[in-house]
């Protein structure tokens, strides 16, 4: 039996992406919101080179026997079908397209190591497009220009970010571990790099008491980094996390549904950047997307329309819905 280990989590966007397990856990594990696997209980591990390069391997040698399976059995024109009938997603008709290294925050790994497990997937599977990877702001302020450019060189791609607020405060309450500031440069100097980078951004992280602060703070952060995606999701408090005992002890009143929408709202007001706008997590009231600035118009008239029957009645007319 062909066996790897891969990542236990992975951004929406990667669904369907080749899942390459380099590091294990999370390098911070302090986040007040973190509901993973690991918060609080398990420290980061470094897995062995040749222990992710054989994994590669494997996987290697199972998209090979799903192609000749498929080839022996007239389906040569359908092994991305064949494929996904086996729970492998990320095989398609022309190859391996995508592919992602975790967990939390791979970036983490010496570079050359990193640059290693890279250009080793891109040697091992030639028709790779697209790798990306986690990473936190101060990592990649850790990281030399210099570096990050060698990664790109080497097929790192992109980079996911997890901005959650623009506003210093609140960062500090979630305990992020990083400014505004840093994370403006860290924003930066990934675009700098020549990868492509998706910010990530936590609808319902002010509350009721600083909706309007975290709204401005981060679109302020978005519009000096302008990075290429801006993905957002809605806060979820999860029980044994540090924002749970916050609510507990009426440090932290959580936001209603037409509070998030109002929050969303303004967030995209402000927004003067050239970056994608994606609802893509299970978590979000609503499938707000589009291509910022062209869309800001209809995204705002889409938000309109649902505050405007939700105060014309009294039911709640709205629940979360996973969307593509």
């Amino acid at each position: 039996m062909i066996q790897f280990e891969t990542p236990p989590f992975r951004p929406p966007s990667e669904a369907c992406s080749l899942l390459v397990r380099a590091t294990r856990n999370c390098s911070w594990n302090r986040c007040a919101f973190c509901y993973g696997v690991h918060w609080g209980r398990n420290k980061l591990e470094f897995r062995p080179i040749e222990d992710i390069k054989q994994d590669i391997l494997n996987m290697k040698a199972l998209a090979d026997e799903i192609t000749s399976w498929a080839e022996q059995n007239g389906y040569q024109d359908q092994v991305e079908r064949v494929a996904n009938s086996n729970g492998v997603p990320w095989l398609t008709d022309e190859g391996v397209k995508t592919a992602f290294i975790g967990d939390s925050d791979s970036l983490i790994m010496k570079t050359p190591d990193l640059q290693e497990v890279v250009e080793f997937m891109h040697q091992t599977f030639p028709t790779l497009e697209r790798i990306t990877s986690y990473a936190r702001a101060k990592t990649v302020l850790r990281k030399t220009p210099e570096e990050l450019a060698q990664l790109r060189q080497a097929g790192l791609t992109r980079l996911h970010l997890g901005l959650e607020t623009g506003d210093d405060e609140l960062l500090e309450f979630i305990d992020k571990g990083a400014t505004a500031e840093e994370m403006i440069d860290a924003g930066k100097r990934v675009r700098e790099a020549g990868m492509s980078l998706s910010e990530y951004v936590i609808l319902g992280m002010g509350g009721q008491d600083k909706w309007e602060q975290h709204a401005r703070g981060t679109a302020r952060v978005l519009n000096a980094i302008d990075p290429d995606f801006i993905r957002v999701r809605t806060l979820i408090v999860f029980p044994g996390t540090p924002i749970q005992d916050s609510i507990e002890r009426g440090e932290f009143r959580q936001i209603s549904v037409e509070g998030v929408l109002r929050e969303e709202r303004l967030l995209i007001e402000l927004l003067e950047v050239n970056s994608e706008f994606v609802s893509d997590h299970v978590s979000n009231y609503l499938p707000i997307n589009g291509k910022l600035p062209q869309a800001k118009p209809e995204m705002l008239e889409q938000i309109d329309a649902v505050l405007a029957t939700t105060a014309a009645s009294s039911r709640p007319i709205l629940r979360r819905e996973e969307h593509p």
